[in-house]
Protein backbone atom coordinates (compact mmCIF):
# COMPACT_ATOMS: atom_id res chain seq x y z
CA UNK A 1 0.00 0.00 0.00
CA UNK A 2 1.42 3.11 -0.94
CA UNK A 3 2.27 5.78 1.85
CA UNK A 4 3.30 3.22 4.15
CA UNK A 5 7.51 2.30 4.95
CA UNK A 6 9.46 1.43 2.15
CA UNK A 7 11.45 -2.31 2.87
CA UNK A 8 14.38 -1.72 0.90
CA UNK A 9 16.08 -4.85 2.27
CA UNK A 10 15.69 -6.71 5.47
CA UNK A 11 18.53 -3.85 7.26
CA UNK A 12 17.24 -1.02 5.22
CA UNK A 13 13.70 0.37 5.91
CA UNK A 14 13.04 3.72 4.66
CA UNK A 15 9.82 5.37 6.86
CA UNK A 16 7.40 7.11 4.88
CA UNK A 17 8.08 10.41 6.51
CA UNK A 18 11.21 10.21 4.51
CA UNK A 19 9.63 10.18 1.32
CA UNK A 20 7.99 13.12 -0.96
CA UNK A 21 5.51 12.58 -3.36
CA UNK A 22 4.33 15.27 -5.79
CA UNK A 23 1.81 14.54 -8.50
CA UNK A 24 0.71 16.37 -12.00
CA UNK A 25 -0.55 15.66 -14.65
CA UNK A 26 0.49 12.63 -17.33
CA UNK A 27 1.59 12.96 -21.09
CA UNK A 28 0.45 11.20 -23.88
CA UNK A 29 -3.05 10.31 -25.04
CA UNK A 30 -6.20 9.80 -22.82
CA UNK A 31 -9.10 11.72 -24.11
CA UNK A 32 -11.05 14.27 -21.58
CA UNK A 33 -9.53 12.84 -18.45
CA UNK A 34 -6.28 13.76 -19.47
CA UNK A 35 -6.58 17.48 -18.51
CA UNK A 36 -8.27 16.18 -15.35
CA UNK A 37 -6.15 13.34 -13.62
CA UNK A 38 -3.11 14.24 -11.59
CA UNK A 39 -1.82 10.24 -12.32
CA UNK A 40 1.89 10.98 -13.25
CA UNK A 41 3.77 10.66 -9.92
CA UNK A 42 7.68 12.01 -8.50
CA UNK A 43 8.78 10.21 -6.01
CA UNK A 44 11.85 12.11 -3.66
CA UNK A 45 13.91 10.70 -1.62
CA UNK A 46 16.97 12.87 0.50
CA UNK A 47 19.76 9.77 0.27
CA UNK A 48 22.60 12.30 1.81
CA UNK A 49 20.48 13.34 4.77
CA UNK A 50 18.13 10.63 5.36
CA UNK A 51 19.07 9.15 9.46
CA UNK A 52 17.65 5.76 7.86
CA UNK A 53 20.62 4.97 5.86
CA UNK A 54 23.75 3.69 7.57
CA UNK A 55 26.71 5.48 7.37
CA UNK A 56 28.40 2.73 5.49
CA UNK A 57 25.95 2.44 2.97
CA UNK A 58 24.89 6.28 2.37
CA UNK A 59 28.83 6.69 0.68
CA UNK A 60 28.42 3.72 -1.42
CA UNK A 61 25.13 5.01 -2.22
CA UNK A 62 25.90 8.28 -2.89
CA UNK A 63 28.69 6.87 -5.23
CA UNK A 64 26.89 4.45 -7.22
CA UNK A 65 23.93 6.94 -7.75
CA UNK A 66 26.15 10.35 -8.48
CA UNK A 67 24.76 10.74 -11.61
CA UNK A 68 20.87 10.22 -10.56
CA UNK A 69 21.19 12.67 -7.63
CA UNK A 70 20.55 16.53 -7.18
CA UNK A 71 22.08 17.67 -4.64
CA UNK A 72 21.67 14.50 -2.48
CA UNK A 73 18.02 13.97 -3.79
CA UNK A 74 16.95 11.48 -5.55
CA UNK A 75 13.87 11.54 -7.75
CA UNK A 76 11.72 8.67 -9.98
CA UNK A 77 8.98 9.55 -11.87
CA UNK A 78 6.81 7.35 -12.91
CA UNK A 79 3.84 8.13 -15.55
CA UNK A 80 3.20 4.33 -17.07
CA UNK A 81 -0.52 3.88 -15.52
CA UNK A 82 -3.70 5.30 -15.89
CA UNK A 83 -3.98 5.50 -12.35
CA UNK A 84 -2.72 7.61 -9.56
CA UNK A 85 -2.26 4.67 -7.44
CA UNK A 86 -0.67 2.46 -9.76
CA UNK A 87 2.01 4.84 -10.37
CA UNK A 88 2.63 5.43 -6.86
CA UNK A 89 3.18 1.77 -6.58
CA UNK A 90 5.48 1.24 -9.59
CA UNK A 91 7.66 4.71 -8.40
CA UNK A 92 7.95 3.17 -4.97
CA UNK A 93 9.08 -0.31 -6.25
CA UNK A 94 12.05 1.40 -8.80
CA UNK A 95 13.26 3.50 -5.80
CA UNK A 96 13.40 0.33 -3.68
CA UNK A 97 15.36 -1.80 -6.67
CA UNK A 98 17.36 0.83 -7.41
CA UNK A 99 18.33 2.13 -3.36
CA UNK A 100 18.58 -1.94 -2.97
CA UNK A 101 21.53 -2.72 -6.08
CA UNK A 102 23.41 0.81 -5.02
CA UNK A 103 23.33 -0.65 -1.67
CA UNK A 104 24.60 -4.30 -2.95
CA UNK A 105 27.82 -5.33 -1.77
CA UNK A 106 30.61 -4.83 -4.23
CA UNK A 107 31.42 -8.47 -6.20
CA UNK A 108 34.77 -10.30 -4.55
CA UNK A 109 38.08 -8.88 -6.44
CA UNK A 110 38.81 -10.89 -9.59
CA UNK A 111 41.94 -13.40 -9.22
CA UNK A 112 44.06 -13.16 -12.28
CA UNK A 113 44.73 -16.36 -13.45
CA UNK A 114 46.97 -17.42 -17.08
CA UNK A 115 45.88 -19.28 -19.80
CA UNK A 116 45.85 -23.23 -19.25
CA UNK A 117 48.12 -25.06 -21.54
CA UNK A 118 45.40 -26.71 -23.95
CA UNK A 119 43.82 -23.39 -23.89
CA UNK A 120 46.40 -21.54 -25.32
CA UNK A 121 46.73 -24.56 -27.83
CA UNK A 122 43.38 -24.88 -29.02
CA UNK A 123 43.33 -20.82 -29.54
CA UNK A 124 46.44 -21.45 -31.62
CA UNK A 125 44.88 -24.27 -33.52
CA UNK A 126 42.01 -22.28 -34.53
CA UNK A 127 44.07 -19.42 -35.46
CA UNK A 128 45.57 -22.05 -37.63
CA UNK A 129 42.72 -23.30 -39.63
CA UNK A 130 41.09 -19.61 -39.64
CA UNK A 131 44.60 -19.07 -41.53
CA UNK A 132 44.49 -22.17 -43.67
CA UNK A 133 40.79 -20.96 -44.60
CA UNK A 134 41.69 -17.84 -45.79
CA UNK A 135 44.87 -19.23 -47.78
CA UNK A 136 42.38 -21.07 -50.12
CA UNK A 137 40.81 -17.96 -50.72
CA UNK A 138 43.50 -16.03 -52.12
CA UNK A 139 44.26 -15.85 -55.67
CA UNK A 140 47.10 -17.98 -57.01
CA UNK A 141 50.72 -16.95 -57.22
CA UNK A 142 51.29 -17.55 -60.75
CA UNK A 143 55.18 -16.23 -60.42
Amino acid sequence: MPGGELEVSRSLVIPAAELSERFSRSSGPGGQGVNTADSRVELSFDVARSPSIPEHLRARILDRLANRLVDGVLTIAASEFRAQLANREAARERLAALLRQAAAPPPPRRRPTKPSRGARERRLESKKRRSATKQTRRRPDLS
